[in-house]
């Protein structure tokens, strides 16, 4: 029996949110249909009644990610709080359920640009998200210093999860939440 549109739309959902999970755990690459598939909890024969192909849904997952990352995003009160929360210890041993661009950047980058998702919007968001930030903590927006904070975070998130000394990444969580809660190097 056909699966209702509901169920259908469910489905795609249930798929797209293992994917998004998965590769950010993983990687894209290393996650096949067939895993994704599993995750979901449906059988690989149903894959190609939703996407053409893996690369179809890298795509929608990538952006899948991001998009419910920023809807799920409490409002914080400063850079400092964010960063706190963005580089928590909790985040930075769950990519599955972190940032795409911390788990993936690398991986995005070299994906066709048909494959990419929204990265850029995502990325202007982002920049967005943190000229509020500054606003909020009484300070003029600032874009510049707005994509610095930003890189920071990522960087210091996949310098913290490829380290394999335990103090240092915690001292990389750690240092980079004082820089940035105290204005980075433009309040210096």
């Amino acid at each position: 029996m056909r699966p209702t549109r509901d169920q259908a739309r469910e489905n795609r959902q249930r798929i797209l949110h293992a994917a998004s999970r998965l590769f950010r755990e993983q990687g894209i690459h290393a996650v096949g249909v067939d895993a994704v598939m599993k995750g979901a909890g449906l059988t690989h024969g149903g894959f190609y009644g939703h996407f053409k192909s893996k690369a179809d849904l890298t795509a929608e997952a990538v952006s899948h990610a991001m998009h419910e990352a920023l809807q799920a995003e409490p409002q914080y009160g400063s850079v400092k709080d964010f960063a706190a929360a963005y580089l928590s210890k909790k985040g930075r041993d769950d990519a599955a359920d972190g940032c795409a661009v911390a788990a993936l950047g690398a991986e995005i980058a070299r994906l066709p640009e048909g494959q990419r998702g929204t990265i850029s919007d995502y990325v202007q968001e982002r920049i967005a998200r943190m000229e509020a930030l500054q606003e909020r903590q009484g300070e003029k927006p600032d874009r510049a210093r707005a994509i610095a904070e930003l890189s920071s975070l990522v960087g210091a998130l996949v310098m913290a999860r490829a380290v394999d000394n335990k103090e240092l990444s915690d001292e990389i969580l750690e240092k980079t939440v004082e820089f940035l809660g105290g204005g980075g190097a433009a309040a210096k």
